[in-house]
């Protein structure tokens, strides 16, 4: 067929590859996460700034700092490579794998973007819905199983079979 892309025809990855792939890199950041909570802790504890936030400052700076840095991953390695290290271990990939930047940017931002608000109180609950309502999307998409940041970046998550 004429207007057909190249990957139209690769199967979909399964609920379960993107889950663990995305478990894989939520390991490696959540030990990044810590590691900036702490220092973060001790230098504001150092210059005062623990007492005038009543404790949440350096936990709302990590995970800012932590959720930003992983939106910009998923952003670069999806933008370069199509896929992330999570990914490359599933054995799935972006389809199309040359994506453009800004493409890139609008998925990211739809997830894992909303990372960045959760230290925020309340605003952390509706973030945290909005990441379970972008897995819940995934799973009721069928056949294709393609999320909200999928849709809006014209991309699909399938099966590497190279």
């Amino acid at each position: 067929m004429a207007g057909t892309p190249p990957w139209a025809d690769a199967p979909p990855a399964e609920w379960w590859e993107r889950l663990a792939a995305r478990l894989i890199e939520a390991l490696v950041f959540g030990v990044f996460y810590y590691i900036l909570f702490i220092a973060l802790w001790g230098i504001f504890r150092t210059v005062g700034m623990l007492e005038v936030s009543d404790g949440r400052l350096p936990g709302v700076c990590a995970w800012f700092g932590a959720g930003l840095t992983y939106a910009g991953y998923d952003w670069h390695a999806h933008y370069r490579h199509g896929r992330t290290f999570g990914k490359a271990i599933m054995r799935i990939r972006l389809a199309p794998r040359e994506l453009p930047p800004g493409a890139a940017l609008k998925r990211a931002l739809v997830y894992p973007g909303p990372l960045m608000l959760m230290g925020i109180p309340v605003v952390n609950l509706l973030a945290g819905m909005l990441l379970f309502g972008v897995g819940l999307l995934i799973l009721i998409d069928k056949p294709l199983e393609r999320g909200p940041h999928d849709r809006l970046a014209g991309t699909r998550v399938v099966k590497d079979l190279r």
